[in-house]
């Protein structure tokens, strides 16, 4: 049987380590790591990652707060709005919940936040830092990664490790990451010859190009580690009965929809020796890392980690 990696065990131990670290700052400073998210409009799936991580603040003891403006605000408006952010000494992390309405200026809005509070990690200069290999506020999926296969003991040095996708959330730091640990890595996307056939090299398999269940027994080879970051909704019958296996359907036959990654099921539970489950793997390990995030940048901002983003 393949090894399950469990990503609420290890969300949930990220957290628990986060909580003395939140408990010193409190006793040092006077007050908790504060993280200002702000949602634009009205988009029913952002409203629900936003609920979770500000409840997981609150579980965790961090301030946060979450400004939500109309949906018609101008580019220029959002840039003040971040500014004001950026100045108040309370806020350590802030985070822009994407995607943003077409008419603003998603890039411009990114490059105004602080990069000593951009617990994203998404600016240029904390990518920059990545790809230098020096200490910042890495992005939170790929970061929590990395925690998943440390926590389940996977061997990433001198390992094979392809990535499928070169976005520049997932894909290009998930890459950078895993060069970080010594794994020699390739990056494929939707131009690679053979696809297939690159997959089918990996040690290490992730899995990020947002395509359901695209990723089919072709893509592995047998013992394999697969992590599957996809989340992609299934409404077709006709699909979900390509993805699921007869007895898999309950989700879809109550909800009319289903949730799968980017990776087929019922394929890597019978061709890989490990790997991440959805819902229950990947996921959950997003909002932990950014709680983690928040606290480094408090740290780094009140002094308790010596010198700052800038100075590394």
């Amino acid at each position: 049987m393949p090894q399950i990696l469990d990503g609420n065990r290890v969300r949930d131990e990220i957290k628990a380590e986060c909580r003395p670290r939140i408990e010193k700052l409190v006793a040092q400073t006077g007050r908790p790591p504060g993280l200002a998210v702000v949602l634009v409009g009205n988009n029913p799936a952002s409203e629900v990652y936003v609920r979770n991580k500000t409840k997981t603040a609150a579980d965790l003891g961090i301030y946060s707060e979450t400004i939500t403006p109309d949906a018609d605000i101008t580019t220029e408006d959002l840039l003040k709005l971040v500014r004001v952010l950026n100045l108040r000494p309370e806020i350590d992390g802030i985070l822009v919940q994407l995607p943003l309405p077409k008419h603003i200026d998603e890039q411009a809005v990114l490059l105004a936040v602080d990069p000593e509070k951009d617990v994203d990690g998404f600016h240029p200069y904390n990518m920059g830092l990545l790809a230098t290999g020096r200490p910042g506020l890495r992005p939170c999926t790929p970061a929590g990664v990395i925690q998943m296969l440390r926590r389940h003991a996977v061997e990433m040095e001198a390992c094979n490790a392809v990535v499928v996708g070169r976005s520049t959330i997932v894909g290009k730091p998930m890459a950078l990451l895993l060069l970080a640990e010594n794994a020699t890595v390739t990056i494929c996307h939707s131009r690679t010859k053979d696809l297939a056939a690159v997959c089918r090299t990996a040690d290490i398999l992730v899995a990020a190009i947002g395509r359901a269940a695209m990723i089919t027994a072709d893509y592995m080879k047998p013992g394999a580690v697969v992590v599957d970051v996809g989340m992609n909704l299934v409404t077709s019958r006709a699909e979900a009965e390509r993805i699921f296996e007869p007895g898999r359907m309950a989700g879809f036959e109550k909800r009319g929809s289903q949730l799968v990654g980017d990776v087929h099921p019922g394929d890597v539970a019978r061709v890989a020796a490990a790997y991440t489950p959805v819902p229950g793997g990947v996921g959950p390990l997003t909002i932990a890392m950014l709680m983690q995030n928040t606290v480094e940048a408090a740290e780094r901002r009140t002094g308790a980690i010596t010198g700052t983003i800038a100075d590394a």
